[in-house]
């Protein structure tokens, strides 16, 4: 199988990833935070080296960093933390349910909560005019995107970010197809940054990171164990713990530390580059077939993934004929109702092809190959 579902969970795993996640298994058997014996010491010093590097990693403290399950539960931690008592909230037309759906049931569950959907247009200019015009006296919070797991387009959130702290609003980003292959940094405006482990910082699955500037406090939404203040039935209220109830993923923490010393090791640059040239190479060839349609302009930017319809199918078809022949793509809705609305794709959906930087040329040539086919004769 020729994997090119990076952008859902990549795969292969840098082999320094898997064997530290063994390792971890092996000998980090103790509960961190919560004994004095010498194992869960030292568990809790591995953990926290790995915070100690996220935190390098986005700029932030390490007493900043929040280990979460995944970019999902980090999203809910900071928009729901920030709104828990109320004020008004404004998402983009392209947000992934992880972003749409708890903002949405904040505005459904709480009536103290309003929610604005901001229309992402044709320039950035335009998109930061639409966020601004919706802006109130009683905006509390912008959550956004770095870059559309839908399309790969990426939002104009560094100047959104400028605006909010120009007005005292907090921007949390939402950094899930951009961690890993961006230059995503907290400060100019950048409160909270979430992001997957699993994706663009190479970890393994249930792995997510809150990453806070600590100007603003959270409400908690889950409460519990934190190894701190023990004989206190109020929740520990200091990061990381406060949000870091019950047994944090020790064998996944590892992974990740050691996905982003390779991420590091690598260069952002060179990955993004490498992937970039990839996905220029499938959307230019897989553009020129007169039966599929590559969702790229020109005159936007985007992270290294291309998304396509074929006339002659629905994406679901299509995916299922590919992973018969062996390639692994995201075909249907990717969890993102708002973008397809806003593409005009409910029906039929669309096929994502994402690489990472372990995918070759010659594996790009082979599936345009198949796709040429598809074209001329059908599915």
């Amino acid at each position: 199988m020729i994997y090119f579902d990076n952008s859902a969970t990549t795969y292969p795993k840098p082999s320094a990833v898997l064997n530290r996640a063994e390792y971890a298994s092996r000998y980090l058997g103790g509960n961190p935070g919560r004994s004095g014996h010498k194992m869960s010491v030292r568990v809790a010093d591995e953990v926290y080296k790995v915070r100690e590097k996220v935190a390098d990693f986005f700029n932030a403290k390490p007493e900043n960093v929040v280990f979460t399950l995944n970019c999902t539960h980090a999203i809910n931690f900071a928009m729901k933390g920030v709104m828990q008592e109320g004020g008004h909230i404004i998402i983009s037309s392209l947000e992934h349910n992880a972003v749409s759906r708890p903002a949405f049931a904040l505005a459904q569950t709480n009536r103290n909560v309003s929610l604005s959907v901001a229309k992402v247009a044709d320039r950035n200019e335009k998109t930061v005019s639409n966020f601004k015009s919706l802006i109130r006296k009683n905006t509390k919070c912008i959550c956004m995107m770095a870059a559309s797991n839908v399309t790969g387009e990426i939002l104009p959130f560094n100047e959104i970010a400028a605006v909010c702290k120009k007005k005292g609003i907090c921007f949390i980003l939402d950094a899930a197809q951009g961690a890993g292959v961006m230059d995503i940094k907290l400060g100019e405006g950048i409160n909270f940054i979430c992001c997957a482990g699993h994706k663009g910082l190479y970890g393994l699955s249930g792995t997510g990171v809150l990453i806070s500037d600590g100007k603003y406090p959270l409400s908690t939404i889950i409460e519990g164990g934190t190894g701190a203040t023990s004989l206190e039935l109020k929740q520990t209220d200091f990061l990381p713990e406060q949000l870091e109830s019950g047994t944090i993923n020790v064998p996944g923490i590892i992974s990740l530390g050691a996905g982003v010393d390779f991420v590091k090791k690598t260069g952002i640059n060179n990955i993004r580059r490498k992937e970039d040239r990839l996905c220029d190479m499938f959307a230019t060839q897989v553009g020129d077939l007169n039966n599929f349609t590559v969702i790229r302009e020109y005159n936007k930017k985007y992270a290294p993934l291309v998304s396509f319809s074929y006339k002659n199918a629905n994406s679901f078809e299509v995916t299922e004929y590919l992973s018969n022949r062996g390639f692994a793509l995201r075909g249907g809705f990717h969890c993102s109702a708002l973008a397809h609305k806003t593409l005009g794709t409910e029906e039929d959906g669309l096929t994502r092809f994402s690489p990472a930087v372990f995918n070759s040329e010659i594996e790009v040539k082979k599936l345009v190959t198949e796709l040429k086919k598809v074209n001329n004769i059908g599915i």
